[in-house]
């Protein structure tokens, strides 16, 4: 903790990343105009410091330099010095990350840029110990005071490299959108894959929902066993390992090495909210009791840890720092345990936690740290030391509840409290999803009061959307990342509940969308709106990554919403998208999982189903029990003017129409046979 008593400019900020920095001896400023304005009036450099409450090397290299009067000194005498949460602010980080990208050829935060004094960035790079920070701000300072053009064309290729960066090809030479297409592009994924381990062949490991969401899918309709087989070890293996919490649930970061055993220990909503969704649909195939148990768990996590039930909104993580045993700061040190304490803790039943959970070489991380990991079915296990599987049901509760109490002594980690409109409306679809596949009632009233803190707390008079939601305060212009994914959860909603607001509402904001983010030279959009302030380039993001971009998540919004109020316009914009984004050879397709998904919408047959009737809620929680992602689904109890439900309500029974390719089925009212035509498809 800085000794620094004076607070900088940072204090009279929300976020708590920003907040960290507030006491630090450099002069921090926000990023703003006044900041801006600032820097062009001196003719200082900017400094830019990016990085996020929860980032372990952040916290290093404050600790190392920012609460360091010597490196303040540097800083504050020669830049004006920005910090910046890369969560509330993802269109700076953007822009500075393809910078850094294209200086070094890779990145990661802490980042660091320096640019001119009108953004336009010449120098950067990510986590740098202290010394080598001072010798290379002096020596930047030196060239600025001596040498100034020099700066000012580096910066100038620079910032023209930035622009160039992400230009969506033009569609000339595009891949057809055919099944040869994707099975080739699958059997190169597989070439990748980690046969001992499940995952890509490759450390670290990062669970990316999407991929496994595409591959999941495309093994179903395609009747590919073995991929059908190797997505199951995979969500189990992650399941087993120590980047999924045994004790409280939820999952980390990301896996330090190939068997998904030692996290970075952070824990994300992001993260957990589409893991909730994954392995719930991954629950209607495989029928894993072990999926079920990763939902209930995950959920309970957030809703202990990063729920706010007051205003129904979440919080966005928890650190993967706290103190240890000695009060000094660690990674990891709430979640690690030492033989001895487990030993005192457990009593008798050490000796078989410490089988179950492996105490033993496989499990040892360092300094005498154990990281759970498991590696077998509770079946088995329970079977192997003649236990049944209600005893060892028990033994585990009573487990977990012992190191429960004895980690609630511990110093927690930080709790980053700040409330983002996107990675909300990510965990109210895993809750809805929940509720869909598992059909717990609890599920679906925290998707709604989510939903409903969201429409309230972040919807503007004007319609759009704010990012950030703090003590009582929403801010920030909305992204399209913003946008897309309340649309999704909304048009989750709809096909769950058949609340037919939700349905008016993903409407309302696809089309503020198409007003304030779409681009007139591409068929994509912007990720800022054009009533934000301009940065030196305006991003067209597309590619996959953690969260799947927001331009491929509005694509199959928007081929959702045609199909649903029978608008061509929408489904023909979103087969323009695709097709815009596949228009040269897909070399990565992690990057592109979530095009590739809604490549299979056209590929493949796809239907809409419509329930009308008294009962069409009912009938609906029937289908919702089986592994369908082709359709859409509409419904009402009563009459409706849903395009999909017109003349189509009967007071007396209750209907399932089906309907693909401009053809329907005779309408049933039983709902297995109404599906028929879907189950027996062949794709």
């Amino acid at each position: 903790m800085s000794e620094h008593k004076i607070p900088n400019a940072l204090i009279y900020e929300s976020s708590p990343y920003l907040l960290q920095h507030a006491y630090n001896p450099v002069q921090w400023h926000a990023w703003n105009d006044e900041t801006l304005a600032k820097a062009q009036k001196q003719n200082k450099l900017l400094l830019l410091s990016i990085g996020y409450a929860t980032c372990h090397w952040c916290h290093v290299m404050e600790r190392e330099s920012f609460e360091n009067q010597e490196v303040a000194q540097v800083m504050n005498q020669y830049f004006i010095c920005i910090k910046v949460d890369r969560e509330e602010r993802p269109d700076v980080d953007q822009i500075y990350m393809d910078a850094v990208h294209l200086l070094t050829g890779r990145g990661g935060w802490p980042l660091h840029s320096i640019a001119l004094p009108d953004g336009k960035p010449f120098w950067g790079g990510t986590y740098f110990p202290k010394n080598n920070w001072i010798n290379a701000l002096t020596e930047i300072n030196r060239i600025w005071t001596t040498e100034p053009q020099k700066i000012y064309e580096y910066a100038e290729n620079l910032t023209q490299g930035i622009r160039q960066k992400e230009i969506v090809p033009e569609n000339e030479n595009s891949i057809q959108l055919n099944k040869m297409a994707l099975q080739s592009i699958v059997q190169q994924w597989k070439t990748q894959f980690d046969s001992n381990w499940g995952g890509m062949n490759r450390a670290p490991k990062f669970p990316l929902p999407n991929n496994y969401y595409f591959l999941m899918r495309y093994a179903h309709q395609t009747k590919d066993a073995a991929l059908a087989t190797f997505i199951e070890f995979t969500l189990t293996k992650m399941a087993y390992g120590g980047i999924f919490d045994a004790i409280n649930g939820g999952f980390a970061r990301y896996s330090t090495d190939e068997k998904w055993h030692i996290p970075h220990f952070e824990k994300m909503l992001y993260d957990n909210a589409q893991l909730v969704s994954l392995y719930a649909d991954a629950y209607l195939i495989y029928k894993n009791p072990l999926f079920k148990e990763v939902v209930d768990e995950t959920l309970q996590f957030v809703q202990n840890e990063l729920y706010d039930g007051e205003t129904g909104g979440f919080y966005s993580a928890l650190d993967a720092d706290s103190e240890n045993a000695l009060g000094i700061k660690e990674e990891g040190a709430y979640y690690v345990w030492k033989e001895q304490e487990l030993q005192k803790i457990l009593g008798s039943d050490f000796e078989i936690f410490s089988q179950y959970f492996n105490i033993n070489a496989l499990g040892h991380w360092e300094h005498g740290n154990y990281v759970l990991l498991r590696m077998e079915s509770d079946e088995d296990f329970a079977t192997k030391n003649q236990l049944s599987k209600p005893e060892l049901t028990a033994k585990k509760k009573v487990w977990k509840d012992k190191l429960r109490k004895h980690q609630s002594l511990r110093p927690r980690p930080l709790l980053d409290d700040k409330m983002l409109t996107s990675w909300n409306a990510l965990m109210c679809k895993g809750f809805t999803d929940a509720y869909r596949v598992f059909q717990k009632t609890e599920y679906l009233n925290v998707a709604e009061r989510n939903m409903n803190f969201l429409l309230h707390k972040s919807k503007r008079t004007d319609g759009g959307l704010n990012r950030n939601y703090k003590n009582g305060v929403s801010k920030i212009n909305a992204y399209l990342e913003d946008y897309s994914i309340v649309i999704d959860a909304l048009i989750a909603l709809y096909e769950t509940t058949f609340n037919e607001k939700y349905l008016r509402e993903a409407q309302h904001f696809t089309e503020y969308l198409l007003q304030h983010f779409a681009d007139s030279d591409s068929e994509l959009f912007y990720f800022t709106s054009d009533e934000d302030a301009e940065l030196i380039h305006r991003k067209i993001d597309f590619l996959d990554n953690v969260i799947a971009s927001g331009n491929s998540i509005m694509a199959i919004n928007l081929f959702k919403l045609g199909h649903l109020l029978e608008n061509a316009s929408y489904v023909e914009k979103s087969k323009r998208m695709v097709e815009s984004v596949f228009s040269s050879k897909i070399n990565y397709p992690s990057s592109f999982s979530n095009w590739l998904q809604l490549s299979m919408n056209f590929i493949f047959d796809f239907y809409e189903i419509a329930i009308s009737g008294t009962k069409a809620q009912e009938k609906n929680l029937e289908l919702m029990q089986y592994y369908i992602p082709n359709k859409v689904t509409a419904g009402s109890c009563e009459e409706s003017n849903i395009p999909l439900l017109q003349q189509r309500f009967n007071l007396k029974k209750t209907n399932i129409f089906v309907c693909a390719n401009q053809m329907c089925f005779a309408p049933e009212n039983d709902i297995y046979q109404a599906i028929q035509p879907i189950l027996n498809s062949g794709n």
